[in-house]
């Protein structure tokens, strides 16, 4: 059972799962949302700040939400008054991305810093036209952020952009912790105790010998976070993680970080610094305050083989975010969570602690597996969906035989729990598979949808009604109200990828155009993003497009059923099938 609750308790603590593969950006097979309550408004999906201005140039900063990106193309910059000239926007490369109806284009996730020459001394105004999407396939209309520039030049102050929320550092926290069980840690504890506290365990003075050590060990963790964060930055290494030339060999660095945790070698210093910073940690005294922190910062660098693979995967992500302050504050968790059991028994809780024994190696091994996962996941990125789900099921495949799935002498309860979890894994595998020789991608369905039979007539191409103004919409779904008619409403933009894959896609899909005939079929386009389009998007409570709605025989809309950004043929048709079901069609 120990086995089982710590890899659990391991795949929900790992900052690398738990921040989405070093980006957290869903795929659009996985479906689509129900409501806009499931993205941002603009304003919060994309933060434009002026960071600085004198004479000479205008800095400005945008910093799209995890899980949104920018669109290179679509940023324009003008003055008011219009004599004001600026001079060519300085922009940073951004990241390829390649769409089969818009061709090349360059998005950026992240912070973007913008840089403006400026020859003329007066005030103005900064108009900034800027668009942006989800990664889930909801697009944003072009918006435009009005900024007052003085004449005076004085820099600003940049905003406090928060790169880290109160849940990654709980999440880097339980990392920590969770690296503690080890088998090359947790016996450590109490000679690490012995050392640090002399003997002076519990009351005040044990606890502030504790803090004494794990603190500054955190604070140089942060410091390290800080650096790769900084580093990361400098490189746009979050831009240059889209191409396979930067994908790959980070995969196999975290491949050879989980071979590392499954025993077939040591990762460690050079033996020259090893032994250099080895004798010098034991000529420090401990039992004092200043001889505890000197032990903190020294424990930070000799970290055991048991940590310095998850570590390294820790700094790769912090060094892909490019957030130096999120990336010291994300480690010094990662710290204060390693620090915590010696707290414990530097407060008389040590009787609390599990004792050594063979569940340590499960743990070692589930960190391993979990290191195994975001390699695939990098890979992702370039690899065909097909290969992907390829390499997902070899690796469920690999746990269900750790976990005993073929196994055919199984002695205890334990055991047997640990083989039908295997069992399940192994069959996943299988499906994962077969998804994969039938062409499919997402992991979360891998088998290929169903084929839908006994549907209505195929709605041809033309039936689409294209509509671009409210009273246009109004007056259609009146006329569609009094023929006692359902309908589905199509919101589009020329200038949304996502529409054009749905329009392309899924409406075209054999198992989703043969129920659309029992539909009045609508579509708003929403490309010329004007003053009416935009207030019929607040009437429906929509940020932007692709959108489906439906609307039944009385009128009303059905909202539960409503359909918000990019989703896949195999989705859509069960929503149609649902909704038919509730029409009664």
């Amino acid at each position: 059972m120990r086995r089982l609750f710590f890899l659990l308790f391991l795949l929900l603590a790992s900052p690398a799962f738990a921040t989405g593969l070093l980006d957290n950006r869903p795929s659009a097979t996985l479906g689509a949302a129900s409501n806009s309550a499931d993205f941002l408004p603009v304003h919060e999906a994309f933060k434009l700040s002026l960071i600085e201005t004198d004479t000479q140039t205008v800095k400005l900063r945008f910093v799209a939400t995890d899980g949104y990106y920018l669109y290179r193309h679509r940023f324009q910059f003008r003055t008011e008054p219009a004599d004001i000239k600026l001079g060519a926007p300085n922009i940073p490369q951004g990241e390829a991305k390649h769409d089969e109806f818009f061709g090349d284009v360059e998005v950026y996730h992240g912070v973007l810093d913008i840089e403006l020459p400026r020859n003329d001394p007066r005030a103005f105004t900064l108009l900034v036209g800027y668009q942006g999407c989800a990664d889930k396939g909801l697009c944003y209309p072009p918006e435009t952020a009005r900024l007052s520039i003085d004449g005076q030049g004085a820099p600003l102050p940049a905003s406090a952009e928060q790169g880290w929320t109160w849940r990654s550092l709980l999440l880097f926290f339980l990392a920590g912790v969770g690296l503690t069980f080890t088998p090359c840690v947790l016996p450590m504890l109490p000679i690490l105790s012995g050392v640090v506290l002399r003997g002076q365990v519990g009351g005040l003075r044990g606890l502030s010998l504790s803090l004494a050590y794990v603190l500054p060990m955190a604070a140089s963790f942060a410091v390290l976070g800080a650096l790769m964060g900084m580093f990361g930055a400098g490189l746009n290494l979050q831009a240059r993680l889209q191409s396979a030339w930067v994908l790959v060999p980070f995969a196999a660095f975290f491949v050879l970080f989980a071979l590392a945790m499954f025993g077939l070698f040591d990762l460690k210093l050079p033996q020259a610094l090893s032994s250099r910073l080895d004798s010098l940690a034991h000529r420090t005294k401990g039992g004092s305050l200043l001889g505890a922190a000197v032990l903190g910062v020294l424990s930070s660098l000799l970290v055991s083989p048991c940590v310095s693979a998850p570590l390294a995967g820790a700094l790769l992500y912090i060094s892909a975010s490019g957030d130096a302050l999120g990336g010291a504050l994300k480690l010094f968790a990662l710290g204060l969570g390693m620090g915590a059991p010696l707290l414990l028994v530097a407060t008389g809780g040590a009787a609390w602690l599990p004792k050594s024994g063979p569940w340590m190696n499960t743990v070692k091994n589930a960190i391993g597996v979990l290191l195994l996962g975001l390699a695939i996941g990098l890979l992702s990125r370039v690899l065909p969906g097909p290969v992907t789900l390829l390499l997902i099921g070899l690796l469920a495949a690999g746990v269900a035989l750790f976990l005993g799935a073929l196994e055919f002498v199984v002695k205890t309860p334990r055991q047997r729990l640990a083989q039908l979890l295997g069992l399940a894994l192994l069959v996943y595998a299988l499906a994962c598979w077969y998804g994969a020789l039938s062409g499919q991608g997402d992991p979360l369905r891998p088998l290929p949808p169903p084929s839908v039979a006994g549907s209505p007539a195929a709605a041809k191409a033309d039936a689409w009604q294209t509509i671009t103004s409210p009273a246009a919409l109004d007056a259609a779904l009146a006329a569609a109200k009094a023929a006692g008619q359902p309908v589905l409403l199509d919101w589009y933009a020329d200038w949304c990828i996502s529409c054009k894959v749905i329009e392309h896609e899924v409406l075209n899909a054999p198992q989703v155009e043969t129920q659309l005939g029992a539909f009045r079929l609508l579509r708003f386009d929403i490309t010329e993003s004007n003053a009416e389009q935009r207030a019929l998007l607040d009437r429906y409570r929509l940020f932007g497009p692709p959108a489906l709605m439906f609307f039944a025989a009385n009128g009303s809309e059905m909202t539960s059923d409503r359909v918000i950004g990019e989703i896949n043929a195999g989705d859509f048709a069960q929503v149609l099938a649902r909704v038919r079901g509730q029409l009664g069609l």
